[in-house]
């Protein structure tokens, strides 16, 4: 795991072994104060040399001053390395998400995806930036200040050494029993996440149904959880600075006892004031490493979930692969089904796709209907390979879909989602999502084949209209159908329209099929719809239902043929008759 997220340092390399080298050179200089400062008290100070204290005062801020910049210099690169890191982790990840297939992020979810970019990345910057840093001067104070105290002082510094123990044992418990606390906090991150995006994404439904405080009872919920869990892991981990604490001071009075006892026995022979500062002061280094250190356990028993959740993000492996020697080219726009299979489980007893055997030449248009459930829109998603199928093959312009370079095989089929999105932006910055190089007149052309152009002229800037994001200052039949006019700027061999036109009115939609039929015949169109009126007119129909193929054929030869077909045309007849 520390090997796949350490990939991610790359151009910051360099900062990141400089922090620790200047952290070194930092550590080695504020050791050697004490050790000039006890010199300066017991040669100068109680000698009265004059000289001697100019020329140890003087090396002592040289000292001070090179400990200063290096300890500068230190924090400096360690904060180029830790957010150029998190900024280049952040990225692999985004990217890899952009590899997923529908499967892989129905699998983490759009909220756990979101808080392991935002909230897990910014716990593994600061644990990276202590790490380079807190947790290189730790050890290497805590060495570097023992060495020194034992040259001062043998015995007096194993009174450190007695302190190591405990301070162990309890950094071990708290690192123990908090690292799962942490792990549920993350988790519960990632459901107070789901219900935010619910509630802006649905913000129209929460007010026109007064649900405001169902939600907020919700959010409410959620961040008492969120409360609860933290607080949990926060006084466990609370213990570490009394822990420390006690270690601190217990060794700081010993030490001070103890040398005052030499000096005071033993007249200044054994031990000088000077001496006895600078152990005080060692012990201080000493204790503070260790308190420092305990600091750096808690941060990355915090990070280490957030890692964890990284890691798991930029390892899983998209289940649409790409082929060893993929095809390039979409000879035409003819699919095929053969014997198709699909489950979103994977398993054999859950199919939501059963033996699908279709075949639909090129630029024929095939009308889909079926209810709720009858897997229509999971049907056309297998043909630019969102999904892969179980069993069986789809073929596209003869070659079956896995064998296609996937960009390739994508840009010759236009879909327009049953929940297809608008982005932020100008109407043509979201009409060039189809093709980011069409001029103007080209852009106009498709707006006119979906019925667009006329109320985007409407507007008070035309083309140049700033589209909110989702598309939220648009009606649903203007985002539908500058939606398909993004389809078309594609010129697709095979367009998918997947309920896309349920919220126009029936004469838009009649126009919009009539400019498909006279404009693009070459390309194959299938069209998903709830109205018959949207697919009564196409080459054939094909009737779902439980996720088979219930019957296929011409409008007149279903209205003879299937009860389905025929239910639901006279269903929806009798009330047009009603309605008139």
């Amino acid at each position: 795991m520390v090997k796949k997220l350490m990939g991610s340092i790359r151009q910051y390399r360099v900062n990141a072994i400089k922090a620790p080298l200047y952290v070194i050179m930092e550590v080695l200089l504020e050791v050697w104060v004490p050790f000039l400062m006890a010199d300066l008290i017991d040669y100068g100070i109680d000698l009265g040399d004059f000289g001697y204290i100019l020329r140890m005062g003087a090396l002592l801020i040289a000292a001070c001053v090179l400990s200063l910049l290096f300890g500068a210099g230190s924090a400096r690169q360690a904060a180029i390395a830790s957010t150029g890191f998190a900024a280049n982790l952040r990225r692999d990840m985004y990217h890899k998400v952009q590899e997923y297939s529908f499967e892989n992020i129905d699998k983490f979810s759009s909220a756990s995806i979101v808080t392991r970019l935002t909230t897990d990345i910014n716990n593994i910057q600061m644990a990276f930036q202590m790490i380079i840093r807190v947790a290189v001067r730790c050890p290497v104070m805590l060495i570097a200040a023992m060495i020194m105290a034992s040259r001062v002082n043998l015995e007096l510094s194993m009174v450190f050494l007695a302190a190591m123990p405990l301070l162990a044992v309890g950094l071990g418990i708290i690192i123990k029993n908090g690292m799962p606390r942490f792990e549920k906090v993350f988790r519960a991150y990632d459901k107070l996440n789901l219900v935010v995006q619910e509630n802006l994404r649905g913000i129209r439904v929460v007010k026109a149904f007064v649900r405001e405080d169902h939600e907020i009872e919700k959010f409410d919920e959620n961040s008492k959880n969120i409360y609860r869990l933290f607080s949990g892991a926060e006084r466990l981990l609370a213990f570490n600075m009394p822990l420390m604490q006690i270690a601190s001071y217990g060794c700081m009075l010993t030490v001070a006892w103890l040398g005052a006892r030499i000096i005071v026995l033993s007249g200044e022979t054994e031990m000088t004031s000077g001496q006895l500062m600078s152990l005080i002061t060692y012990s201080m280094q000493v204790l503070t490493s260790l308190m420092m250190l305990s600091m750096v356990f808690v941060m990355i028993t915090i990070s280490r979930a957030s890692a964890e959740r990284a890691y798991e993000l930029l390892t899983e492996e998209s289940t649409i692969a790409e082929p060893e020697n993929p095809v390039t080219e979409v000879k035409d726009g003819s699919v095929e089904f053969r014997h198709l299979d699909y489950s979103y489980s994977g398993s054999d007893e859950r199919l939501c796709l059963k033996d699908i055997d279709i075949s639909i030449k090129s630029g024929e248009t095939v009308g889909i209907i079926g209810g709720t459930g009858s897997s229509k829109s999971t049907l056309v998603q297998m043909i630019p390979r969102l999904y892969d199928a179980l069993h069986g093959e789809v073929l596209v312009g003869g070659v079956d879909v896995r064998d296609y370079d996937i960009e390739t095989l994508r840009n010759a089929v236009s879909m327009v989602l049953q929940k297809n999105e608008l982005f932020s932006g100008t109407i043509k910055e979201n009409l060039r999502w189809g093709n980011e190089h069409a001029t103007d007149a080209e852009l106009e052309h498709a707006c006119r084949l979906a019925c667009a152009h006329d109320f985007i002229m409407e507007l008070p800037k035309g083309y140049d209209t700033w589209i909110e994001q989702g598309g939220t200052n648009v009606s649903g039949g203007q985002k539908q159908r500058l939606c398909i006019a993004r389809a078309l700027l594609k010129k697709p061999k095979i367009l998918i329209l997947d309920d896309s036109t349920s919220a126009v009115d029936t004469h838009t939609d009649s126009v919009i099929r009539t400019a498909f039929r006279e404009e693009i015949p070459n390309t194959t169109k299938l069209i998903i719809a709830q109205r018959i009126s949207s697919v009564q007119d196409a080459d054939r129909i094909i009737v779902m239902d439980e996720g088979r193929v219930a019957a296929l054929g011409t409008h007149e030869e279903l209205l003879r043929s299937s009860d389905i077909y025929r239910e639901v045309f006279e269903s929806q007849t009798r009330g047009g008759e009603e309605n008139a």
